[in-house]
């Protein structure tokens, strides 16, 4: 077949091109001035999406003069409190031509409100409004952590936010059903599309269920679903992992929903390419990995995002600055301007291939979907622990591949001989939180506090209770509430008084570990201090701070029990408190923090104090996280006895170090 028969034909028989994705940078941080000016400037180099990372008090529903939130304000998203707040984040910025994705779950319901409560004060209508809320509550108990209210009033609120944008912001997605984090917690390709689509299903059966949309509607509703998925290096399977979700999702909801209408029942999803697989070590190898994994998304027409959105090349180190953001963007606009992809159709269509692969990952995943579907579904699953072992021991493979070699990782466990990357040195090199941003943050809410209308909130607070208790629809009571001017942890507050609070299942306990020959050395080192100990060596694990990225800490927690340690890990969001309060009670011989957030500095000072104010500050404390190389400084002279970053991917390696830290300590004590 000659090129042209390739090409896409406009009407005079010349060759057209496709309208590229919308281009997205995920960003936001220290404040609402400091992300408007980012997003900005975003802008008018020309990203044509808008990409919100909220920071994590408010995405677990804490206002920023909550004691929880200190050690995180504005480190890894903005911080949000308040209408005013919302308002002048997107300042400058009109929101009824704008694209705006929300990177929110637990408390989407709240800064929807906020958002078209802002849409409110400028005349625009909600449905001039487009964008998407996450609003997957299902992954957060699996992977991310920035869960609050237990599974069952968590997919009510879900339901709600759905049933009211359909009527009321129709181009608005009111869920991205997300298999991106799970990618990120280990999950294989056939367990991100098994467990996504899972979520899908009951998510979808759960607004049928509610009554609160006419059958002839739901096709509507099919229709505003969307998906954020993850892209990896192995950018083949990648893609075959595209056609196959939708694949899938166009025969859901056929046979399940009747959905007749095609573009009702297309596949519609973003995209951010695997940070998981950014390296510390020579991290200007991320370069290439973030283009490759990005062909995974884009190469296959049929199967190609509708939005993308790439990290930067050293995220594996710290903040990316807006100069590395805008790499990332420019990498999006050479291959949407200057290559030829977008004048071709489907160039995979007739591979025997490609065809298999995509065959083979479909049976799979439907197996998989049973086994969820046989248990009741993905609620049934999650709070069964199902899932989240499965992603547990799916982690715990990969990482023992790379620790084997049998997995190359360019940079960290092959080929790790290398010039230093002038690129990551000197100062400057990644962008930093200002400490007075706490202070900031809380004095802006305080005069917040003042100027409103006490008793307007206390009125719509009052609605927002009563609409949870009996069952009506919370979200036109949360847009009161912004606009009567209530704060995020007051919205949140009011509803932990009818829903309560939920500490998801570790899938620790139960998780298979892996055989590693290695393992044995280990074992027999921590035998012999456990014979000095007088009893066997017992290692705390814990996440300080509302930090819910967990994986690292699942694997050490894992790892130390296979090494033949006793563990003691009850999961994220812990305080300083607890866990000194822990490691008292438990009679520990080491302490070890897991910390991804930015808030390392603060967090495990609270702990080394709490541990000598205690009367134990000779038990040792070790630390893994995203810590700068100077941060790591300052916490060894803090008194941290080992600190890991994202190059220390030898778990077997870091145990038989632990273990020598637990001995050292002995000795010294005796």
């Amino acid at each position: 077949m000659t090129r042209a028969a390739h090409l896409l034909a406009g009407p005079d028989g010349k060759p057209t091109r496709d309208q590229p994705w919308i281009f997205r940078t995920y960003a936001g941080h220290t404040n609402v001035r400091a992300s408007n000016a980012l997003y900005r400037g975003n802008l008018s180099r020309g990203q044509t999406g808008l990409s919100i990372a909220f920071d994590l008090p408010t995405q677990c529903g804490y206002g920023s003069d909550h004691p929880l939130a200190a050690p995180e304000i504005g480190k890894v998203g903005v911080p949000i409190n308040t209408l005013d707040d919302m308002a002048l984040l997107f300042d400058g910025i009109p929101i009824d031509k704008i694209n705006t994705s929300m990177t929110i779950n637990a408390t989407a319901m709240w800064l929807l409100a906020l958002y078209v409560a802002v849409a409110g004060e400028r005349g625009v209508s909600p449905s001039r409004l487009s964008g998407t809320t996450q609003n997957d509550i299902m992954k957060e108990y699996l992977s991310r952590g920035t869960y609050i209210f237990p599974p069952a009033p968590s997919l009510r609120l879900t339901v709600d936010l759905i049933t009211y944008t359909v009527e009321h912001v129709p181009s608005w997605n009111p869920i991205n059903v997300c298999s991106y984090h799970l990618q990120e917690a280990g999950a294989t390709p056939v367990e991100e599309i098994a467990y996504a689509l899972a979520t899908a299903i009951d998510v979808l059966d759960a607004v049928r269920a509610s009554g609160q949309v006419d059958d002839d509607e739901f096709p509507s509703v099919v229709g505003r679903f969307s998906f954020f998925v993850n892209a990896g290096i192995r950018f083949v399977e990648e893609m075959c992992k595209l056609r196959a979700f939708g694949a899938l999702w166009g025969r859901i909801t056929l046979e399940r929903y009747g959905v007749t209408d095609e573009k009702l029942r297309r596949f519609r999803y973003g995209v951010q390419v695997n940070s998981l697989g950014l390296t510390e070590a020579q991290p200007e190898n991320n370069i290439q990995r973030i283009v490759l994994e990005m062909l995974g998304v884009t190469l296959s027409k049929s199967a190609r995002a509708r939005a993308v959105q790439l990290p930067a090349w050293n995220e594996a180190l710290g903040l990316p600055r807006p100069w590395d953001q805008q790499w990332s963007l420019r990498m999006q606009q050479v291959l949407a301007f200057e290559t030829d992809l977008l004048e071709y159709g489907d160039i995979f269509d007739g591979s025997g291939e490609i065809a298999a692969k995509v065959e083979s990952l479909k049976a799979e995943a439907l197996a998989e979907m049973d086994r969820i579907a046989d248990m009741g579904g993905a609620v049934a699953a999650v709070e069964a622990a199902y899932m989240k072992q499965r992603l547990v021991e799916s982690n715990l493979k990969r990482l023992a591949a790379i620790e084997a070699g049998e997995q190359t990782v360019v940079g960290v466990n092959a080929f790790t001989e290398a010039e230093p990357s002038p690129l990551s040195t000197g100062a400057g090199s990644i962008l930093t939180v200002d400490a007075s941003v706490e202070r900031g943050q809380i004095e802006r809410l305080n005069t917040w506090r003042i100027s409103r209308d006490a008793a307007a909130v206390k009125k719509a607070l009052a609605d927002l209770t009563s609409a949870a208790k009996e069952d009506r629809n919370v979200m036109p009571s949360s847009i009161a509430c912004a606009t009567a001017g209530v704060t995020t942890g007051e919205w949140t507050e009011a509803l932990r008084s009818v829903f309560g609070e939920y500490r998801a299942p570790t899938g620790v306990a139960r998780a298979v570990g892996v055989s590693d020959s290695r393992l044995d050395a280990a074992r027999r080192e921590v035998d012999t201090v456990s014979r000095r100990l007088g009893r066997r060596i017992k290692m705390l694990v814990g996440k300080p701070g509302l930090d819910g990225h967990s994986n690292g800490a699942e694997q050490i927690a894992v790892r130390a029990r296979d090494c033949g340690m006793e563990v003691v890990y009850e999961g994220i969001r812990l305080t300083p408190e607890r866990i000194v309060n822990a490691a008292l009670e438990e009679s520990v011989h080491v302490v070890g923090l897991s910390i991804l957030s930015g808030g390392h500095v603060a967090l495990v000072g609270e702990v080394l104090e709490g541990l000598r104010a205690a009367g134990i500050g000779d038990v040792p404390v070790v630390v893994g996280g995203i810590i700068p190389p100077a941060d790591a400084e300052t916490l060894v002279k803090a008194g941290v006895a080992r600190v890991y970053t994202p190059k220390d991917f030898d778990l077997t390696q870091i145990m038989r170090d632990i273990v020598s830290v637990v001995d050292r300590a002995w000795k010294e004590a005796a």
